[in-house]
C-alpha cells in the first residue's frame, strides 16, 4: 500500500524504565477533530454525497442509538472500531452483586480490522527529542488500577513523567482537568497534592461531573529546586481520561 499519510512524532524521555538513554514517540498531535469537522471534511474533500449538515444529524442519531445498545450490553462492530461494555474490579464471592464503590462499568473501544488496514498508508515521521522537557507519561486511577483511561473523583490519580514538581509563585502553576465538551478548567487545590516530585505526581481527583478530559501540569520547575524558570511551563498528557 502506498503512503497516504504521514503521522509526525517527537521523542521523550522514558521515565518508565531504569534505562537513560531509551525514549517513547508521541505523536505531535494536531487538533482535534469533532463529528461536524469530519463530515464536513468529508463533504469537501472525500466526494460525500450528501451534505456535511445532513451526515452530521446521521452520525450523532447514529452514535446515540450505539449507546443506547451498548449500554444493553450489546457489542457493536463497525469494522473500524469494536466497542463493548467492561467491567473491572474483584469479586470476592458468586454471591457478590455489583458495587459501584469497588466496581467499575466502562466502554472498551478496540481498532477494528479495517482501520488496521489503513496503518500501510502511514508513515511516522520523526521530528526529533521534543523540546520541552516537562512530559506526562502515564496516569494510574489508583483505585480502579486504569492507565490512561478512568478518572474516580475524590480518589488518587497517579502521574508519571518528567520535570512535573509544582514549583513557582507563579498563579498558574499546578495541576488541571480539561473538559473536553465545556472547555472549563479545574484545578486541583494545592492540598491535595499528596505527592509532588519530578517523576511523580500523586494526587486527589477534584469532584468532576461526568465527561471526558485532558490533564494539564504547569509549573515553573526546571530541575533545579533552587532555581525555578522565570516563566512557567505546560505539559498536556495527549490520552482523554472519562469520568464515569
Amino acid at each position: 500500500m502506498s503512503t497516504l499519510h504521514t503521522i509526525k512524532c517527537y521523542l521523550y524521555d522514558n521515565v518508565l524504565t531504569e534505562d537513560p538513554n531509551d525514549f517513547i514517540a508521541r505523536v505531535a498531535s494536531e487538533r482535534s477533530l469533532s463529528v461536524k469537522d469530519v463530515c464536513t471534511s468529508a463533504a469537501t474533500r472525500g466526494g460525500a454525497d450528501v451534505s456535511a449538515a445532513a451526515m452530521e444529524h446521521a452520525v450523532n442519531l447514529w452514535l446515540k442509538e450505539m449507546a443506547y445498545n451498548l449500554c444493553d450490553g450489546f457489542s457493536v462492530n463497525t469494522g473500524y472500531f469494536v466497542a463493548n461494555a467492561h467491567i473491572r474490579g474483584v469479586f470476592g464471592s458468586p454471591e457478590e452483586t455489583f458495587d459501584k464503590t469497588k466496581h467499575t462499568l466502562s466502554f472498551d473501544f478496540v481498532q477494528g480490522s479495517q482501520l488496521r488496514r489503513e496503518l500501510g498508508s502511514v508513515m511516522v515521521e520523526i521530528l526529533g527529542i521534543a523540546d520541552a522537557s516537562l512530559s506526562i507519561a502515564q496516569v494510574i486511577d489508583v483505585k480502579t488500577g486504569s492507565v490512561n483511561d478512568l478518572l474516580t473523583p475524590n480518589r488518587n490519580l497517579r502521574i508519571a513523567g518528567s520535570k512535573l514538581k509544582i514549583a513557582g509563585e507563579n498563579t498558574d502553576c499546578g495541576i488541571y482537568f480539561i473538559n473536553q465538551t465545556t472547555g472549563e478548567r479545574t484545578k486541583v487545590d494545592a492540598t491535595e497534592i499528596v505527592t509532588n516530585n519530578p517523576s511523580e505526581l500523586i494526587i486527589i481527583i477534584p469532584e468532576l461531573a461526568a465527561g471526558t478530559y485532558k490533564v494539564e501540569v504547569t509549573t515553573q520547575f526546571g530541575g533545579n529546586s533552587k532555581q525555578l524558570l522565570k516563566d512557567p511551563r505546560t505539559a498536556t498528557f495527549d490520552k482523554i481520561l472519562t469520568v464515569a
